[in-house]
């Protein structure tokens, strides 16, 4: 591989040396990082990258996402900010009529977030029949934890009026008769029964998002929850060599035999830039749709505090597996009440098993987790992954849900940092796009979509809101050693940016475009 000298540009490496002069890469690897002429020096062959004033760094890394679902989201209906439920039919309506949708094929729909409706709540059975009469349809709420059905796939789920709650989810009738709405485990395990488009059109998606996570300047990425159906697809991606970006999937604990014995040699080790980074589970909701599991009483809901999906047994056990089979562990944790679920069994694991066992348990989303739960996770190593986009994009949901103080520490960023806790962001798409630099803007000025400052005082540096994306999601990744920064024998994983975002102001940084990301010394994505 030719070697490549970048020059001409600020160069942060996040290293202790925060800035270069110069970095040279060779055969996918950082060679060295030091002053251009000197590393000139026995390497006049190199191709010389002119930066021409912009930003070279180290390239994001996705430390929570289902990149497979947003792959599927392409072959979907968006009802991405849907304004009412005549918005909503129209945009399935036209979707039949464009793809030629046959009599009896599934319709699924994405990016549902009643909050933007003029209605305000869920269209009922009725109105989804009347849409789609001929065709079982789906529609999944942005968050992934709550959707609504149409009789048709109602009938090919096999859920009817009898059909009972299952354990951690809620089937809503009225007058004992469906109203198609589903809640948590109700939703999400059926929704993942819902038959797939054909492998074809699914590797066509698939291509299409890997290529828009680069555009990102994203170079690893995640599968938040590998099922044993989707496993058989993630086998087919590795071993057809497509990828061209690192990504690392989680199992479901519940399912790992059945999708493990699919996955050998890719367990914790790449094979094709794909493996099998751990096992992930789920302890609670969203907070949107009033579903995380709280410590305190929801606004509005005396009494009503939403519930735990599993029981401390459960979980217990679930820990106890992980460690002993050293493989990490993420939790879906948004409410506090669900975070200390996690902190308590996992401490009572640890000390059953009598292990040291560092396995870095991950709370992902850690939306609503307490300031006073911070030093204990500090002590037991773990890692929240703060989904701190939350504060722009639905800030006011929380406000309402908690009222304006409580709402005000969601993601507690300064109190993670001072208390020198090891955190990273991520965007959980196709929640939303996984966009690195809105993120980092969001961690930095908290602001609504309004312009309203949501908890000033857990604000962070610039700084530290890029490490969350890059050294720290490296280190969650147990990679620190060979992503993250800028630093020989690295890999060269890199994005070149057209702004410095610590030397702009910080309402730019989300205007800050990605020109170019390289993986191991590659071009992966160049700007047009």
């Amino acid at each position: 591989m030719t070697k490549k000298l970048f020059y001409n540009g600020d160069i942060i490496t996040l290293e202790d040396n925060l800035y270069a002069d110069a970095v040279l890469v060779e055969n996918g690897k950082i060679l060295s990082v030091g002053k251009k002429d000197e590393l000139l020096n026995g390497n006049e062959d190199a191709e010389m990258v002119d930066l021409q004033g912009n930003t070279l760094m180290p390239s994001f890394i996705d430390a929570h996402s289902h990149f497979f679902g947003y792959a599927n989201s392409k072959l979907q209906v968006s009802l991405e900010d849907a304004v009412d439920f005549e918005d909503i039919a129209d945009r399935i309506k036209s979707f039949i009529e464009k793809n030629d949708i046959q009599k009896g094929a599934w319709i699924t729909a994405n990016n549902f977030d009643y909050n933007t409706l003029a209605e305000k709540t869920y269209p009922r059975i009725d109105f989804l029949d009347k849409i789609a009469p001929e065709n079982p349809l789906i529609i999944s709420n942005k968050s992934g934890h709550n959707g609504v059905a149409n009789s048709l796939a109602m009938k090919e789920l096999g859920i009817t009026n009898d059909t009972p709650d299952p354990e951690g989810g809620v089937i809503f009738k009225e007058n004992g008769e469906l109203t198609g709405y589903l809640e948590e485990n109700a939703f999400i395990n059926n929704v993942q029964r819902v038959p797939m488009p054909s492998t074809e059109e699914l590797m066509k998606a698939v291509i299409k998002a890997q290529d828009d996570y680069a555009s990102y300047g994203i170079t690893t990425m995640q599968e938040g929850m590998v099922m044993p159906l989707l496993a058989d697809l993630l086998a087919y991606i590795a071993h057809s060599k497509m990828l061209k970006l690192d990504y690392i999937g989680y199992v479901d604990i519940k399912e790992k035999d059945k999708v493990l014995e699919k996955m050998q040699g890719c367990v914790k080790e790449y094979h094709n830039h794909f493996k099998i980074g751990g096992f992930k589970t789920f302890l609670d909701g969203s907070p949107q749709a009033r579903t995380a599991y709280m410590r305190t009483d929801y606004k509005g809901q005396e009494g009503y505090r939403a519930y735990p999906v599993m029981s401390e047994e459960e979980l217990e056990k679930q820990i106890e597996i992980a460690l002993k089979e050293n493989m990490q562990l993420l939790a879906h944790c948004n409410g506090d009440a669900a975070v200390a679920q996690y902190l308590e069994q996992y401490k009572i694991a640890k000390e059953k098993l009598n292990t040291t066992e560092d396995i870095r348990p991950i709370i992902i989303h850690a939306q609503l987790i307490g300031v006073d739960q911070l030093p204990e996770v500090k002590r037991l190593g773990m890692i929240p992954s703060f989904f701190v986009g939350h504060v722009y994009h639905w800030g006011h949901i929380h406000v309402e849900n908690f009222g304006l103080d409580r709402a005000s520490k969601i993601s507690p960023t300064k109190t993670a940092l001072d208390e020198g806790i090891k955190f990273t962001f991520h965007q959980d798409a196709p929640v939303i796009e996984p966009n690195m630099l809105e993120t980092i803007w969001i961690a930095a000025a908290r602001k609504m979509k309004d312009g309203t400052v949501l908890g000033e005082d857990q604000r962070i540096p610039v700084l530290a809101a890029i490490e969350a994306v890059t050294k720290n999601a490296a280190y969650q990744y147990f990679e620190e050693d060979i992503k993250g920064t800028i630093k020989e024998n690295k890999l060269a994983d890199l994005v070149i940016l057209d702004k410095n975002p610590l030397k702009v102001d910080i309402d730019e940084i989300r205007n800050i475009k990605v020109l170019e990301t390289i993986k191991e010394g590659n071009t992966v994505y160049k700007a047009k």
